[in-house]
Formats: structure tokens, C-alpha cells, sequence
């Protein structure tokens, strides 16, 4: 039975270190204060690390705003060229173009953490669906002007982010309540980027993670 077990331990490791997608099990705690897109990717670094998959380089799927003095960026350019598979070896999209088409294969049971846990979703306690992204449906950044990425990341009041549904399910039957990465934006009484704001609307300051090699 010991043996059985430690090689069914070593398998699952093997299994994660040829992970390059995860959703992150825990946000950095800020709200969407993530620390720039710089921050957000060391979290995603760490996490990836800790699953033992850090021999990769990782990115966080976010866009970001042009603002004075830079340009914007956009999150299906930070990720590499796939195919990404999570925790179990599933494969969630063979390439960018798959990743953005009604033919990606992300769901509440494929959209994994490092872990391999599923995140919960919505009918969960608590629910954790919402993820930050920053983008529209087609994984560009949004004009300048009304802000979807909390200041570039590094608000955790006023503001708001654009989020997706990482269950694929919202509160209507509507390509939006579907989207995995532009569903809605942030919002509540702290101004929309706290961690109580993203709690509120059934998230919690997650990310999706992917291996760029």
C-alpha cells in the first residue's frame, strides 16, 4: 500500500510539472492592486513553483490600459503560443487562436488550479468564478478612457476591472455570463477593486496563470 501510494505521488508531480495553465488557488490578497503586471506574474511564478512546475516561465493573463507614457498591452501576447494543459494533462487550448474561439476547452472542470482542484463556481460557497483579466472577448486590451484593469493593476479601491467567468455560467444565458475572460466589470462600495469588491460579485482577486515556454 506504501508503495502503491508514493508512486502515485511521484505520478502526480510528474503530471504537474508538465502543466503550462492553472488558475491561481489564492490572489495576493490586494484586491486588484496586483503590482502591475510585473507583480502578477511573480505570483503566478511562485504558485507554479510551489506545484513544482517553476522550470517554465510564467505569465498572468492580463491586459493592460494605455495610459501617458506607455501603451497598452494585451493579455493573449504575454502567454506564448500553447498548447497549455492543466494539472491533469488536459489539454485547454491548442494555441492562441483556439484559446479565444467558441472551441477552447475551458471549463469549471478542466479550469484547474496549480493544485489540480477544481475553483469553485458559481452555486458554490464561496463562489470564485470571477477572474481578472483586463480584456475583451478576443483577449485585447480596452481604449483608454473608462478603466477595466484598476489602474493598470495597482488600484485596490477606486476603479474597476473587466472579469470573466471561469465556469463558463453567469446570472443570464448570454454570450457575456458565458465569456471565460470578458463578463463584467468590477464593482462595490469600496470603489471596485478591493478584495471585498471582488468577493462580492463572486471572485477573489484570481488569475489565470500560463507557461509562455
Amino acid at each position: 500500500m506504501i508503495s502503491v501510494m508514493v508512486f502515485g505521488s511521484q505520478a502526480a508531480k510528474a503530471q504537474t510539472a508538465n502543466m503550462s495553465f492553472f488558475i491561481t488557488s489564492a490572489g495576493p490578497g490586494k484586491g486588484a492592486d496586483l503590482g502591475g503586471l510585473a507583480g502578477a506574474d511573480n505570483h503566478c511564478q511562485q504558485l507554479a513553483q510551489s506545484a513544482g512546475a517553476g522550470n517554465k516561465t510564467w505569465h498572468a493573463y492580463l491586459s493592460t490600459q494605455a495610459a501617458e507614457g506607455t501603451s497598452a498591452v494585451n493579455a493573449r501576447d504575454r502567454i506564448g503560443k500553447g498548447p497549455w494543459q492543466n494539472a491533469k494533462g488536459v489539454v485547454i487550448a491548442k494555441d492562441v487562436a483556439d484559446l479565444h474561439s467558441a472551441s477552447n476547452n475551458l471549463s469549471k472542470e478542466t479550469a484547474l488550479t496549480e493544485k489540480g482542484e477544481v475553483n469553485n463556481g458559481r452555486g458554490d460557497t464561496p463562489n470564485r468564478h470571477d477572474i481578472l483579466t483586463g480584456s475583451q472577448a478576443d483577449g485585447t486590451a480596452f481604449p483608454p478612457g473608462t478603466d477595466r484593469t484598476c489602474g493598470n493593476w495597482l488600484s485596490s479601491a477606486q476603479g474597476a476591472a473587466m472579469l470573466g467567468h471561469a465556469d463558463r455560467q453567469g446570472l443570464r444565458d448570454d454570450e457575456a455570463s458565458h465569456s471565460w475572460n470578458s463578463s463584467h466589470p468590477s464593482r462595490g462600495p469600496d470603489g471596485g477593486c478591493s478584495q471585498a469588491d471582488l468577493r462580492s460579485t463572486g471572485g477573489d482577486g484570481l488569475l489565470y496563470c500560463f507557461a509562455v515556454n
